[in-house]
């Protein structure tokens, strides 16, 4: 039978063994805490490393972006939409913002010759000539004539002759600079002789249609002016006018009741 000196002998030496094995667990603990404190420093060390030479972080990506070289900028046509007729974007780099581009314009109605102004809108320019250069005005309609007071104008530019259709990407505006003031109202005088950029009430909306002012007109300054139209394609135009419309879009708008389409649209080279 087990004496009172056996069952305290047994009670220290069951103590003793919890103590060592707590003293055990404690020293491991510790490696643990440590071992993970230094990986948590590794860690922060890496991301702060990556955070500060990636490439790109290092630097916004608009900086990025090659400058345009002198008398070029840079230009942007994203896509928007199914073209009306097929055509490809032109080129959006290094765009020529120097000089003037003659564009012959063969229609039904007689000839209208253009004079492109790359200075005042070099985006717009550009793509006018690089849509003529592949066909796409070719036997196309000019689906509306204005002929009311304040808004003198033939529309163009169209495949789909509805007044819908665009090229399948769109432009960026390029508000003229040059333009008298109307009046109080905001609005601006757009000369006769004048060829401007047709676009919906959003911004940045233009695509391929393009309007010719035949008589000074009163628009907002959110069209975009680049180019003007020759002595023989005014006559051209003032006859299509005299003419009238069918006022289809009520009075003075309408389709021209002489019908008009542009046969050839020619760069000069």
């Amino acid at each position: 039978m087990a004496t009172n000196e056996m069952r305290r002998e047994a009670a220290k030496r069951k103590l003793a063994s919890q103590q060592k094995r707590r003293a055990e667990r404690a020293r491991r603990q510790k490696r643990v805490a440590v071992i993970s404190s230094a990986a948590a420093v590794v860690v922060v060390v890496v991301a702060v490393v990556l955070l500060t030479t990636a490439p790109w972080k290092s630097e916004p990506i608009a900086s990025q972006q090659a400058a345009a070289p002198p008398g070029t900028v840079n230009c942007q046509y994203p896509a928007d939409g199914t073209a009306a007729k097929p055509a490809n974007p032109p080129q959006a780099d290094a765009v020529s913002n120097q000089g003037t581009v003659p564009v012959s314009l063969t229609t039904s109605a007689g000839a209208i010759g253009l004079t492109l102004d790359r200075a005042e809108a070099p985006c717009t320019v550009n793509s006018f000539t690089s849509l003529a250069s592949q066909g796409y005005f070719n036997d196309t309609p000019c689906h509306r004539l204005t002929t009311g007071e304040g808004l003198k104008v033939l529309q163009c530019g169209d495949p789909s002759g509805q007044g819908t259709g665009g090229p399948g990407y769109t432009i960026a505006d390029e508000p003229p600079t040059k333009l008298a003031p109307a009046g109080p109202s905001g609005t601006v005088i757009y000369p006769r002789g004048t060829v401007a950029m047709a676009k919906t009430s959003a911004p940045n909306s233009g695509g391929s249609q393009f309007f010719l002012v035949y008589a000074d007109s009163t628009l907002p300054p959110d069209y975009t002016v680049f180019g003007t139209i020759d002595d023989a394609g005014l006559a051209t135009i003032d006859k299509i006018a005299a003419a009238g419309t069918d006022d289809s879009n009520g009075t003075g708008d309408g389709k021209p009741k002489t019908p008009v389409t542009i046969q050839t649209a020619t760069v000069a080279a």
